[in-house]
């Protein structure tokens, strides 16, 4: 039985806590949020106890922490739980600033400790079947990658004054599909152009961010990928790509409440999209975290590690300094 404790009890905290507490061999122990009534709330849900990140740190039975918290306490939790001896889950981003996500992996492989990322659509059941299909050789060598995600509406301003902009926020993940699907191979970002616009709330410009972006980047070895995001879709989430290789190509589409269609005098019809993230990777959440602990158990790598954390944010600011500057990065 592994003891855990988790940091952060907000959305993504909570979605986190509830898998814990349901795989076998796993104890929720602890919960700790500077809001108290969400860590009261979510340890009685659960059955755990609020504490302190310092009583936690303290704690010898926590053998693992999960950091869920917001994005700029990630970077702290993280060297201080390598410096406790815990194994460590944490949300993406590493950190808002390079040097200091390469700081915290430094402090991780000095502190000899486990360290996972969580880019969860890798760990997403269709997205994961077009990386197997690759890695069997069904479409040949990859030449082209096309990522489409949007938003159904915006978040709070305060969550966007906070997060970094829209590159180091939404699109790391993007940047993370773009090296797990067309770099799995060792090849690497080279060239990296991108623009933004604000076409859904003027109030967004006036944070200094944008809510919508083209991104187009290519590799060493010549290959292409474009994302293009917008923080607004009328019709729901929209989570979709399609990589192009020399023998054929896998597309990715959209997940629906059900897959019913109905024809009739009026039209065809279908559902829309999954409303939002929670929905759409409900699955790819509860994979990444029995993944993690069943890593922990064999000894077998992570399929995100703290370095493609550092890698997803490398990329992300170059995107946010080609779209100030208006000229491409070269790496």
């Amino acid at each position: 039985m592994k003891n855990v404790a988790i940091f952060g009890a907000g959305r993504i905290g909570r979605i986190h806590a509830s898998n814990l507490a349901a795989l076998p061999g796993v104890r929720l122990q602890y919960v700790s949020d500077p809001v108290q009534a969400a860590a009261s709330g979510l340890a009685q849900q659960l059955g755990a106890q609020v504490a302190s990140v310092e009583q936690i740190l303290q704690d010898p039975g926590i053998e693992v922490v999960a950091i869920a918290s917001p994005t700029d306490t990630h970077s702290d939790l993280i060297t201080r739980a390598a410096a406790a001896g815990k194994q460590i889950f944490c949300e993406k981003p590493v950190n808002l600033s390079v040097p200091r996500a390469r700081e915290c992996a430094a402090a991780v492989q000095a502190a000899g400790v486990a360290c996972m990322i969580g880019f969860q659509r890798r760990f997403d059941p269709t997205f994961n079947e077009a990386r197997s299909r690759m890695d069997r050789g069904e479409i040949g060598n990859p030449e082209m990658l096309v990522i489409t995600s949007r938003d159904p509406g915006a978040p709070p301003p305060a969550y966007i004054q906070a997060s970094g902009g829209i590159f180091r926020d939404m699109l790391i993940h993007d940047f993370d599909v773009f090296r797990w699907i067309l770099c799995a191979d060792g090849d690497e970002a080279q060239w990296l152009s991108a623009t933004g616009s604000v076409l859904t709330d003027p109030a967004i410009a006036s944070l200094g961010d944008m809510d919508c972006t083209a991104v187009t980047i290519r590799t060493r070895k010549g290959r292409l990928c474009q994302i293009n995001t917008s923080r607004r879709a009328a019709y729901g989430y929209d989570q979709r790509f399609e990589v192009l290789g020399s023998t054929g190509m896998l597309q990715c589409g959209n997940h629906t409440p059900s897959e019913v269609v109905q024809s009739d005098a009026q039209g065809v019809r279908r559902d829309k999209p999954e409303n939002f993230f929670l929905q759409r990777y409900a699955a790819a959440y509860r994979l990444e975290i029995t993944h993690f602990f069943e890593c922990l158990q064999s000894g077998a790598p992570f399929r995100t590690t703290i370095a493609d954390g550092v890698a997803a944010q490398q990329l992300a600011d170059a995107a946010s300094e080609s779209s100030r500057s208006g000229q491409p990065v070269v790496f």
